[in-house]
């Protein structure tokens, strides 16, 4: 039988203990970090969930990637890496595309640390890229190794431009997303339909069922397990693990929730411990933490702006 998960402020110990979660003393304080989030043109709205903007000017920057989309991302100062759960630990190239994440990682970054990037949704991955997001997932690449030397020369124009002071990180995202909408390209408008509907799929539910999803595709289950994979990274199961932990993650740092919220939340996990577990790995931090200000980039990252597609 499915035991009671209660939802309590972060105070509360029944939300997990802190200290299991990673880098829960060290990660940089939201005052030394400010985020500028832009909305991405009209045009290119189908392809970006958001535009950002990222200054800290430590010495030394650490926080938590959550399991994301991918993100193409100019880092003008700042020399750190990324660790992945599949032991690979790769640098921020100064024009880099980061894969689909199917695990929250760690980051550290030798200061001052500016990073403005696009978010690109799971149809503008396609759409830019190409490639599976399964198989090329959970990496960090230099952007022209998978885009070609035209991201270089203007990414390295645009990074000159804004450490010389003539270009802003808003201006620089929006030339991103520009880029962007050049490039893309059209994808099968069967597929495109199909990654539609698994955003409509995991975005209607905490728990969405995969006979929901079957019964709004006329693909059978083993081409929507291997269209999900390509497109989203994870099969469909696993896809759902993911944004239900990115979704609760997202509903429980808001300061009150409604007693249906805390109903629907209570409902989507086993217990409590499943949830800690859940969101932990997708997520980077226990539910205690969710809402902790000492944490600004991971609650960024989960906030709803970024999970637009889903309808969060």
């Amino acid at each position: 039988m499915k035991r009671g998960v209660r939802i309590i402020s972060e105070q509360g110990s029944e939300l997990g203990d802190a200290a299991s979660s990673p880098c829960r003393d060290e990660l940089t304080a939201a005052s030394l970090i400010q985020i500028d989030y832009i909305a991405p043109p009209a045009g290119v709205s189908d392809y970006i969930t958001i535009l950002y903007h990222f200054r800290c000017d430590e010495p030394v920057i650490r926080d938590i990637q959550p399991a994301s989309v991918g993100m193409l991302a100019l880092f003008p100062y700042g020399k750190g890496h990324l660790s992945f759960g599949n032991g690979w630990r790769d640098p921020n190239h100064e024009v880099a595309l980061l894969t689909p994440l199917s695990a929250a990682c760690p980051m550290e970054v030798e200061g001052p640390f500016h990073a403005i990037g696009a978010s690109l949704s799971p149809l503008g991955w396609a759409a830019l890229t190409g490639l599976h997001a399964g198989e090329h997932g959970n990496r960090m690449h230099p952007a022209p190794s998978i885009l070609g030397p035209e991201i270089a020369e203007l990414g390295t124009e645009w990074i000159a431009g804004y450490r010389a002071g003539l270009m802003t990180g808003p201006q620089c995202a929006l030339q991103l997303a520009q880029y962007i909408a050049r490039k893309v390209r059209p994808v099968d408008p069967r597929h495109a339909a199909l990654i539609a509907a698994v955003n409509r799929w995991l975005g209607s539910s905490l728990n969405p069922q995969i006979a929901d999803l079957m019964a709004c595709t006329d693909y059978s289950q083993r081409q929507v397990q291997r269209l999900c994979e390509r497109f989203f990274g994870l099969p469909p199961k696993a896809l759902a693990r993911k944004y239900r932990a990115l979704r609760a993650a997202a509903l429980m740092s808001f300061p009150a929730l409604s007693s249906e919220v805390e109903a629907e939340l209570g409902e989507a996990f086993f217990d409590q411990s499943h949830m800690i577990r859940e969101i932990t790995r997708f997520v980077g931090r226990t539910p205690a933490r969710l809402a902790d200000k000492t944490t600004p980039y991971l609650s960024e990252i989960i906030a709803p702006q970024n999970l637009r597609e889903l309808g969060v």
